[in-house]
C-alpha cells in the first residue's frame, strides 16, 4: 500500500449495515478489558478504604469517556483507517511523540497476567511448596502461553479475542451478581446508594498521599483511560465496522493471508452511502453504550461488595493479594462456594487484560510502522504483528519480575494519562477541522464538540490536582 494524502483517498460506498446482532461486539470487548483494573482493584480498594467518599465520582468518569470513544470511531467508521493513522494524518511529530508514549506506558502490563495469577494461585495452592509471588507469577506465565498459543491457531484474530472476552463479561456479570445477591450485601445496598449522589459523612480515616495515583487511575481507567482508550479504533477496524468493512484483517497462522491493506476510503457521496451511514452512526452510539453502562454496573457491583464485605473489616488488598483478601472474606461469609466463586471472577478480569491488551498494542504498533515507514510495507501486516506480539511476550515476561502487579499497574496507568489530557483537542482537530471538508455533507460531525472540551478540562484538573497530592 502507498500512503496517501487525505483529499486523493478513493472514495466508495459506505457499505452496508449487517444488522445489530452482527454489528455488535467492540463495545463488549471494551467491557471486558475495562473490568480489569480499576473495577476489580482500585475501585473497590479506594471504597474498603476510605467508604464512600469517593463513590459519587464513578458514573461521571464513566461517561466522561463517551465524547472520547464518539470521535475516535467516528474516525475509523468513517475512513477505515485507525485512530492512530488519523493522528500521523494531523500532524507527524504529533503522532511519533504519542507513539513513544503509548510503547512506555505498556511495558508493564504483563502485571495484569501476574494479578490474574493471584486469584488462580489462591484458587488451586499450586504448584505445592512454592512462595505466593512464585505460584502468582507460574500462573501469569501460563495464561500468557495458552493466550499466544490461541491467537497463532486462530482464524481471524480479532473474532478470537471478541468471543473469548463476550464469554468474560458473561462470567462476570453472572459471578458478581449471585455474589452481590447474599444478604449481607443487600443489607449494605441502601447505604450504597446514597453514596453515588455525593460524600456520605466525614472521610472514615485520614487521606494518605500515596493514594492519589490510586485514585487517578481509578477515576481515569473507569472503562478504559490512557491509550487504552484508542483500542477501541483498533476492535472496529478489525470488525469491519462502516468503511473499516472494505479493509483486510489481520490472521492467525490458521488462517489465510489477510487482503493487502490501504490506507483507507471516503465515504461516496450518494444516498445508499447517507442511508447507511445513519446505520452505522447509530450503531456506533448504541455500541459505546454498551461499553460503558455494562463497564458502570460491574464496577458499582465490585464496589458494593467491597463495601459491604472488605470496608467494615478493614480489608483491603495490596500487592500479590489482589484478589486474596476479597475471596477469602467471601469464605466467612458465604462459605467456600462464595470465595471459589469471586476467585474465578477475578481471574476472568485480569488475565483477559493480558491478552486483549497484547493483542491491541501489537495491531497499534504494527500500523505505526507501516503508516510512518513505507519501506516496512514490504512485510504484510500480519509479519509486523506477529513480530510485536513476540516482543511484548518477552519484554512484559520480564517487567513481570520487577514488582508486584499493583505498582506495575499504576506505573503504566500515571504515564497513559498524559495521553488522555491530549486527545480531546487531537480528536476536535482531526474530526472538525482535518476530515470534514473531505466528507459529503451528512456526513459531517454533528456533535457537540464542547463534549470533548469538558472532557479536556477535567482530564486536566485531574492531573494538578494528581501532582498537588503527590508533592
Amino acid at each position: 500500500m502507498k500512503n496517501k494524502a487525505l483529499a486523493d483517498l478513493p472514495r466508495h460506498n459506505v457499505p452496508n449495515f449487517p444488522g445489530w446482532w452482527a454489528a455488535l461486539g467492540p463495545g463488549v470487548v471494551w467491557m471486558a478489558l475495562a473490568q480489569g483494573s480499576g473495577e476489580l482493584i482500585w475501585w473497590p480498594y479506594m471504597v474498603a478504604k476510605y467508604g464512600l467518599t469517593f463513590l459519587w465520582l464513578l458514573a461521571p468518569a464513566c461517561l466522561l469517556q463517551y465524547p472520547l470513544n464518539l470521535e475516535i470511531g467516528r474516525y475509523t467508521l468513517l475512513t477505515g483507517e485507525s485512530i492512530f493513522h488519523g493522528f500521523i494524518r494531523l500532524n507527524r511529530s504529533f503522532g511519533v511523540f504519542l507513539w513513544l508514549l503509548m510503547t512506555v506506558s505498556f511495558l508493564w502490563f504483563g502485571a495484569f497476567a501476574s494479578a490474574g495469577g493471584t486469584a488462580m494461585a489462591e484458587l488451586t495452592h499450586w504448584p505445592e511448596g512454592w512462595s505466593q509471588r512464585g505460584q502468582s507469577l507460574f500462573w501469569g506465565y501460563t495464561s500468557i502461553a495458552v493466550f499466544v498459543t490461541a491467537i497463532l491457531a486462530s482464524g481471524v484474530v480479532y473474532t478470537l479475542i471478541e468471543r473469548f472476552m463476550k464469554l468474560v463479561a458473561v462470567v462476570t456479570v453472572i459471578g458478581l451478581l449471585s455474589a452481590c445477591l447474599q444478604t449481607d450485601v443487600l443489607k449494605a445496598l441502601p447505604a450504597f446508594s446514597q453514596g453515588l449522589f455525593g460524600p456520605v459523612g466525614d472521610m472514615p480515616r485520614p487521606w494518605d498521599n500515596h493514594d492519589a495515583s490510586k485514585l487517578l487511575t481509578a477515576i481515569t481507567f473507569a472503562g478504559l483511560g490512557g491509550f487504552w482508550i484508542l483500542f477501541y479504533s483498533y476492535w472496529l477496524r478489525d470488525k469491519g465496522a462502516g468503511m473499516a468493512g472494505l479493509v483486510g484483517r489481520i490472521t492467525g497462522l490458521g488462517g489465510a493471508e489477510e487482503a493487502v491493506l490501504s490506507d483507507g476510503f471516503l465515504p461516496e457521496d450518494a444516498a445508499p452511502s447517507a442511508q447507511n451511514w445513519q446505520s452505522w452512526r447509530r450503531f456506533l452510539s448504541a455500541d459505546i453504550l454498551v461499553g460503558i453502562v455494562g463497564n458502570l454496573l460491574t464496577t458499582l457491583m465490585t464496589c458494593l461488595l467491597a463495601y459491604a464485605l472488605l470496608f467494615p473489616k478493614g480489608l483491603l488488598p495490596q500487592e500479590y493479594e489482589l484478589a486474596v483478601v476479597q475471596s477469602q472474606f467471601f469464605a466467612v461469609s458465604w462459605g467456600e462456594v462464595g470465595r471459589l466463586l469471586f476467585l474465578v471472577v477475578a481471574a476472568a478480569f485480569l488475565t483477559d487484560t493480558w491478552l486483549a491488551t497484547a493483542d491491541a498494542v501489537s495491531r497499534i504498533q504494527a500500523d505505526i510502522v507501516l503508516t510512518l515507514f513505507p519501506q516496512a510495507q514490504r512485510w504484510p501486516a500480519r509479519r509486523w504483528y506477529y513480530l510485536f506480539l513476540a516482543l511484548l511476550t518477552v519484554i512484559t515476561s520480564f517487567t513481570m519480575q520487577l514488582d508486584a502487579p499493583g505498582p506495575l499497574i499504576l506505573t503504566s496507568a500515571v504515564i497513559g494519562f498524559a495521553g488522555t489530557i491530549m486527545f480531546p483537542a487531537a480528536l476536535y482537530l482531526l474530526n472538525y477541522r482535518l476530515l470534514p471538508p473531505h466528507l459529503p455533507e451528512w456526513a459531517k460531525p454533528k456533535g457537540r464538540p464542547w463534549l470533548l472540551a469538558l472532557s479536556f478540562a477535567v482530564y486536566l484538573l485531574l492531573a494538578l490536582l494528581y501532582l498537588r497530592a503527590s508533592l
